[in-house]
């Protein structure tokens, strides 16, 4: 269930995610700096695993999904920057 575009699978019950930009500017049009901005908590699904024996993974390649502010461990791959943690983390599908 890999994106084509990345060159990694994840195993067993993992998700790889893709974080949202950063807010750049509030609703009142207020620009937010680099040392102020939040981790986002809010990605799209790249890759997922098969899951485990009896659970099968629940979210699919291109869901919007909100995680856990510390969810996950950082990765760089092919010049990208992606999440990749478990469906546990995930809290919902937008």
């Amino acid at each position: 269930m890999a994106d084509k575009n990345l060159n990694i699978t994840p195993l067993h019950d993992r998700v790889i995610v893709k974080p949202a930009a950063a807010e750049e500017k509030t609703a009142g049009g207020i620009i937010i700096p680099d040392t102020a901005k939040e981790k986002p908590q809010k990605g799209l699904v790249v890759a997922a695993g098969p899951g485990k024996k009896d659970e099968p993974v629940t979210v699919k390649v291109g869901d919007t999904v909100l995680y856990g502010k510390y969810a996950g461990t950082e990765i760089s791959v092919e010049g990208g920057e992606y999440l990749i943690m478990r469906e546990s983390d995930i809290l919902a599908i937008v």
